[in-house]
C-alpha cells in the first residue's frame, strides 16, 4: 500500500531492484498461501515474461531469502510448483488494514470503531504496489482503491455519530470535489456542515449537486438525500449531536481520544495492572473520585504500564480519554505550567478559543465543570510534583485520574487520597520475557548463559534491556558478545532512562555522555561534525587524529554507551538527534580552530583514500598531485580492486555527503580532487545522476579556485555522464570545454584522454561516425607517443582497432588490438583489456570466425564482471549476443540479450529498447532457420 517496503526495528531491509521487490510484493499478497511460478511470472511481468523467466524468479527468491533470513517469523519455503511465504498477516499493511476495518465494522462502540477505521487508514502510504504496471497489479489497485474509498465513507459515518463533525468538514469537502455525484458523501457534507452551524451551506451544497445531477444524468436527488434536505429546513431536533456531546454555546465539547500508542506486549507488571483495575471497580461502587499514583525510578516503565491499562480499561470511560505529557524531568524545557495543560484539555474538549475565559482559575473551573459526572479517563503523565497535578484533578466522581511520576507524590497521597503504586525492578523471568519478544524466543534459548548475563548486567531495568535488546537485533552479533561488553557498561545502562520519547533520547544521551572518558567524550563530539550517514573506524581515526587501535576502543565505549549503533561490523552511526547533540557539544566545548582541523583532517582522509582506491580501478590515469595531509589524518591502503571496490560501496552515501560538505564549507581543492577520484567507480556501476552531480560540484568548486586543469578534469566528469545519459550534444560540449582547457595548460596526457572521450562519445551515434571516431582515436595515440606514455599508447591502439573494425577493416583491427594487449596486460589494466577482447571478439565476428569469438568475448566477460563495470558488461553481452545468433544459437543469443538487458533495465540505460527489440524479433523467427 505505497511500494514493497520492510522494516526491522525501524531500519530498512534492503530488498534488492524494483522486480525483485514486486516478487515479494506477489507473495505477500498472497501471504501464507502457496504461488505458482507461473503466477509469479504473470503477475510480475504479464506478457514481458523473461525467456529464462523460472531461472530468474528462482534467482530473485534466493535473493530475497537471504534478505529475510534475519527476520523472525518470516519464511520463505518452497512448495510443489511454486512457493510459500510465511508470516504474520498483522505484518502486512494490506492484510492488516482488512482485517482492521472488519473488526471495525463489527464493533459495537462506535469511538472504538472509529480508532480501528483510522488505524486501518493510516496504513495507505500512496499507490499500492508502486511502479508495478501489470494486469494483476492494477487489477488488485482498482479493488482496494474500492476498499479504502468504502472505508473512508464509513469512518465519516462513524465520526459523526461521535460529534466530530467540524474537523470532518476539510476531508468531506475533497471528498466532494472528487466525486461530485456521489451522494453518500453528499449527506455526510451536508450533515457535517448542518451541525458546524453552516445551515446555509448545507443547502447550497444539496442545490449543487440537484442541479448537477439534473444536467449530467437528468435525474433527481435520491429519497434519502431529499429527506435529509427537508429535515435541514425545518430544523428537523433528531439531526442535533449524539448524546456523547454536550453543546456549549455555538459549539460541541467532542468525545476527546489522547492516548498515545501503548507498548506492546508489556511485559510482567499483571499486580499493578490487576490493583489500577481493581480501584476503577472499588471506586465505582462507593462512588468516589479514583487517583492513582505510578511511581518509580527512571526506565522503570511507569507510562507504559498506564498507557497498557488506559488501552485496557478505555471500554469503561465512554466520555473519552485525557493525556499530557508534563514534562516534569525534561533537561530541555521547563515542567509544564498547569493552566497550559487546562488549556490543551479544553481544546481537546471542543470549546472555542473564543470562549475560554481569561482567568487561570476560571478555565479550571471551567474545565471541571466540563468534566462534572463523566466517565472519563485522565493520564498525567511525568509529573514533578503534588502541586503540578492538583490543578488538574477532576472534582467529582465517574473521571478517573492516573498519574505517573519519577517522585513519590506524598502530597497527593496524603491530601487527595491518591493510590499509590510504586514500581519496582521486573523479575529475571519477566526480564527473559522482554528478550524473548525483541529477539525471538528461538535466539535467547540457544544462548541461556549470555541471555542470564545480560539481565544480571542490565539490572533487570527494563529500558536498558531493551537498549540492550535492540544493539543485538541490529548488529546481529552473538549474545556472548552483547553480555561481554555489557560487562563493561553496566553502570551506564542503568542511567539510560527517561519517561517520553522526546526527552528520553536527549536525557539518556546527555547522562551517557557525562559518564565517558574524555578521550571518548572528545571522540563523540566530532563525530557530530562528520555529514555522512556512517562512519568506519578507520575514517573515526583519521577524523580524531588518533591510532586505528585507541579509535576502535573509543568507538565500543561510546557504543556501550548506545551513543553509537554498530549496524555493520567496523561502521557506526548516529541517528539524527544524536548527531545534533553531538554537534551541540562540539560548539560549546571544542574551539572553532579545533572543529575546523577536525573537517580538514576527515576531508584529508575521504580524499587521499578515495585517491588510492581509484588508482587501482584506473591504473593507467596519473596521479593527482594531492597537497599533504593535515597532521593526524589517516590513508587507508588496499591490497588490491576487490577491496577499493568494497571501500567504495560501503562509502558510497559518505562519499557524496563529504563532497557536498567540503563544497558547501569552502574546501574547494577537496571538492574537485575526492569528485574525480570517485567517478570511475560511479561510472563503473551505473551510478550516473551521482557521477553528474559530484562533477558539477567539482565545476564550480574548480571555477571559484581558477585551476585550470581542476576545471578540465571537472568537464570530462560531466561529460561522461552526459554520455551515458544519451545527451551527446551535452556531452561534446564539455569535452570541447575540457580540451581547450588542457591544452591551455599543457596537459598532453589529460588532451589525449579527452580525445579517448570524444572517440567514445561518437561511438554511440553509430556506424556512420566510423571516420571521425578513426580520426580522434589517432589524434589520442600521437599525443601519448609524444610524451611516452606507454599504457595510453596501447588503450588509443584498442581505440584505433575498434574504429578499423567500425568501417569493415577487421584485420587491421585485429593488428592494433594484439598489439596493445601485451602492453595492457603488462600494466595489468583490466579494464583496457576488456575493451580490447571486446574489440578482437567483433573483429572475429564479422570474419565469420564464431568459435573464436565467443572465446574472446568470454575472456572480455571474465575481466568486466571482476572490474564489477555494469554498463560495459551490458555492452559486451549485447555484442556476444550478436555473434551467438549469427552462428545460429539462438537460445544462447537470446540467454545472453537476456542477461543485458537486466543490467541495462536495472541501470536505467537508454539502450535497453535496443534489446527488447532484438529480443522480440528473436521470439517471431521461424523454428529452424538461423
Amino acid at each position: 500500500m505505497g511500494g514493497v517496503e520492510a522494516q526491522v526495528g525501524g531500519v530498512a531491509l534492503d530488498l534488492g531492484h524494483p522486480k525483485q521487490r514486486a516478487v515479494l510484493g506477489v507473495l505477500l499478497v498472497e501471504a501464507n498461501r502457496p504461488v505458482s511460478t507461473d503466477q509469479l511470472l504473470d503477475r510480475v511481468w504479464a506478457e514481458n515474461s523473461p525467456r529464462r523467466g523460472r531461472e530468474t524468479v528462482y534467482n530473485y527468491l534466493s535473493r530475497l531469502r537471504a534478505a529475510l533470513h534475519a527476520v523472525d517469523d518470516v519464511r520463505l519455503a518452497r512448495r510443489s510448483g511454486g512457493y510459500l511465504l510465511h508470516i504474520d498477516e498483522q505484518t502486512v499493511d494490506i492484510h492488516r488494514f482488512r482485517q482492521v476495518v472488519a473488526k471495525a465494522r463489527t464493533v459495537h462502540d462506535d469511538q472504538q470503531a472509529l480508532e480501528l477505521f483510522e488505524q486501518g487508514l493510516r496504513l495507505w502510504r500512496s499507490e499500492p504496489l508502486f511502479g508495478l504496471d501489470t494486469p494483476w497489479a492494477n487489477g488488485l489497485r482498482v479493488t482496494l482503491d474500492d476498499e479504502r474509498l468504502a472505508a473512508e465513507l464509513d469512518r465519516a459515518d462513524t465520526a459523526l455519530r461521535c460529534g466530530r463533525h467540524a474537523e470532518l468538514v476539510p476531508d468531506l469537502s475533497s471528498r466532494a470535489a472528487q466525486y461530485p455525484l456521489d451522494e453518500r458523501v453528499a449527506v455526510q457534507m451536508m450533515l457535517a456542515l448542518y451541525r458546524s452551524g453552516r445551515k446555509a451551506d448545507a443547502l447550497e451544497h444539496y442545490q449543487g449537486l440537484r442541479r448537477r445531477l439534473a444536467d449530467e444524468l437528468g435525474t433527481d436527488p435520491g429519497q434519502d438525500l431529499q429527506h435529509l434536505h427537508q429535515r435541514i429546513l425545518t430544523a428537523d431536533p433528531s439531526l442535533a449531536l449524539p448524546s456523547t456531546a454536550v453543546v456549549l454555546g455555538p459549539e460541541s465539547v467532542v468525545v476527546p481520544h489522547q492516548l498515545p500508542a501503548a507498548a506492546n506486549p508489556l511485559v510482567g507488571r499483571a499486580r499493578e495492572t490487576a490493583a489500577l483495575t481493581a480501584q476503577v471497580e472499588s471506586a465505582a461502587v462507593a462512588g468516589s473520585v479514583v487517583i492513582t499514583s505510578v511511581d518509580g525510578t527512571a526506565g522503570i516503565g511507569k507510562t507504559a504500564l498506564a498507557l497498557h491499562w488506559a488501552h485496557q480499561a478505555r471500554d469503561r470511560f465512554p466520555d473519552g480519554q485525557l493525556y499530557v505529557n508534563l514534562r516534569g524531568f525534561d533537561p530541555r524545557a521547563q515542567a509544564m505550567d498547569p493552566a497550559e495543560a487546562v488549556r490543551g484539555f479544553l481544546d481537546a474538549l471542543g470549546v472555542v478559543r473564543q470562549h475560554i475565559p481569561p482567568g487561570t482559575q476560571a478555565q479550571i473551573g471551567l474545565y471541571r465543570s466540563l468534566l462534572d459526572g463523566k466517565r472519563i479517563l485522565l493520564v498525567l503523565d511525568n509529573a514533578r510534583n503534588s502541586q503540578q497535578v492538583r490543578p488538574l484533578l477532576p472534582g467529582s466522581a465517574g473521571a478517573v485520574t492516573v498519574v505517573t511520576s519519577r517522585n513519590r507524590l506524598s502530597g497527593l497521597v496524603a491530601v487527595d487520597g491518591a493510590h499509590p503504586i510504586s514500581l519496582d525492578l521486573i523479575t529475571e523471568k519477566e526480564a527473559r520475557q522482554l528478550l524473548d519478544h525483541r529477539l525471538g524466543p528461538g535466539r535467547v534459548a540457544q544462548e541461556p548463559e549470555a541471555v542470564r548475563q545480560i539481565i544480571t548486567r542490565c539490572a533487570r531495568l527494563p529500558l536498558a534491556l531493551t537498549i540492550a535488546a535492540t544493539r543485538a537485533a541490529e548488529t546481529g552479533f552473538p549474545l556472548t558478545t552483547l553480555a561481554a561488553e555489557l560487562s563493561q557498561a553496566a553502570q551506564r545502562l542503568d542511567v539510560l532512562s527517561a519517561d517520553d520519547p522526546a526527552s528520553e533520547v536527549r536525557t539518556v544521551f546527555s547522562w551517557s555522555y557525562t559518564a565517558l572518558t574524555p578521550a571518548a567524550a572528545r571522540l563523540f563530539r566530532l563525530l557530530g561534525l562528520h555529514p555522512g550517514p556512517d562512519i568506519s573506524c578507520a575514517a573515526a581515526a583519521g577524523l580524531a587524529a588518533l591510532p586505528a587501535r585507541e579509535a576502535r576502543g573509543l568507538l565500543a565505549e561510546l557504543t556501550r554507551a548506545s551513543l553509537l549503533t554498530e549496524h555493520a561490523p567496523g561502521r557506526y552511526a548516529h541517528h539524527d538527534l544524536l548527531r545534533e547533540y553531538a554537534a551541540e557539544q562540539a560548539d560549546s566545548t571544542d574551539t572553532d580552530h579545533e572543529r575546523q582541523a577536525t573537517v580538514h583532517r576527515m576531508l584529508d582522509h575521504y580524499v587521499n583514500t578515495a585517491c588510492a582506491a581509484d588508482r587501482l580501478l584506473e591504473p593507467a590515469r596519473d596521479l593527482l598531485a594531492l597537497s599533504v595531509p593535515h597532521a593526524g589524518a589517516r590513508t587507508e591502503q588496499f591490497a588490491g580492486r576487490e577491496q577499493a571496490l568494497a571501500w567504495f560501496a560501503a562509502e558510497h552515501a559518505v562519499l557524496l555527503a563529504t563532497l557536498q560538505h567540503a563544497a558547501a564549507t569552502g574546501f574547494d581543492t577537496h571538492t574537485w580532487q575526492l569528485a574525480r577520484s570517485m567517478a570511475t567507480y560511479l561510472d563503473r556501476r551505473g551510478q550516473w545522476h551521482d557521477l553528474a552531480a559530484v562533477g558539477h560540484a567539482a565545476i564550480k568548486a574548480a571555477d571559484r579556485l581558477g585551476d585550470h586543469f581542476a576545471q578540465a578534469v571537472a568537464h570530462n566528469i560531466v561529460a561522461r555522464a552526459y554520455r551515458r545519459h544519451g545527451n551527446h550534444d551535452d556531452a561534446r560540449s564539455h569535452l570541447r570545454r575540457a580540451l581547450s582547457l588542457f591544452v591551455l595548460t599543457g596537459n598532453v596526457p589529460g588532451q589525449a584522454e579527452t580525445y579517448i572521450e570524444l572517440a567514445r562519445l561518437e561511438a554511440w551515434q553509430g556506424p556512420q561516425t566510423a571516420p571521425e571516431l578513426l580520426t580522434l582515436a589517432r589524434r589520442a595515440h600521437a599525443l601519448y607517443q609524444s610524451c611516452d606514455h606507454r599504457l595510453g599508447q596501447a588503450q588509443s591502439l584498442t581505440a584505433i582497432g575498434w574504429s578499423h573494425a567500425r568501417l569493415g577493416d577487421y584485420a587491421q583491427a585485429l593488428a592494433c588490438c594484439h598489439q596493445a594487449l601485451p602492453v595492457l596486460e603488462e600494466f595489468d589494466d583490466r579494464e583496457r583489456l576488456a575493451h580490447t577482447w571486446d574489440s578482437v571478439a567483433f573483429a572475429h565476428h564479422h570474419l565469420g570466425r564464431h568459435s573464436q569469438a565467443a572465446l574472446c568475448y568470454r575472456r572480455a566477460l571474465d575481466l568486466c564482471r571482476g572490474l564489477g563495470d555494469r554498463p560495459l558488461e551490458a555492452d559486451i553481452l549485447h555484442r556476444f549476443g550478436d555473434a551467438l545468433l549469427a552462428a545460429h544459437r539462438p537460445d544462447a543469443a537470446g540467454s545472453a540479450w537476456q542477461s543485458a538487458l537486466a543490467i541495462l533495465t536495472e541501470l536505467e540505460h537508454p539502450h535497453a529498447a535496443r534489446i527488447q527489440a532484438k529480443l522480440a524479433a528473436l521470439t517471431l523467427r521461424p523454428s529452424g532457420r538461423p
